[in-house]
């Protein structure tokens, strides 16, 4: 039976992320980095994320970006609902509430062929 919350590092090349459990766990140059896989602006699944040039995680739908290592949502997001674009009062009060809401973070550490939210 297989731990929900490890991955098999294989599936973890830097730059990369994925999901154990309700965890969107990722690779930052080598370093891991676990957080909660629920976007505080529409709860897109963000271990369906990318990594940008900083290292920020990105979500999927609006491109809100989060501090990994504090889970701190630090731009975004870009859109609302279908819409992909520019929402400035909107993204002002996602992002006011997303300071509180921030997501959780855990270590993500290899142990043998895996990476496990610890």
């Amino acid at each position: 039976m297989s731990d929900p919350d490890r991955i098999p590092a294989a599936q973890l090349p830097p730059g990369t992320v994925g999901r154990a459990g309700k965890w969107a766990v990722g690779n930052r140059d080598g370093e891991y980095f676990a957080v909660s896989r629920r976007c505080r602006h529409q709860l897109a699944d963000l271990s369906k994320g990318s990594l940008d040039e900083n290292g920020c995680l990105v979500c999927p739908w609006h491109q809100a970006r989060y501090d990994v290592r504090s889970g701190t949502m630090v731009e975004g997001p870009r859109g609302l609902l279908g819409y992909h674009g520019p929402t400035p009062g909107y993204t002002q009060l996602v992002r006011g509430y997303a300071q509180v809401l921030k997501l959780k973070v855990k270590k993500a550490l290899r142990r043998g062929d895996d990476v496990v939210v610890e």
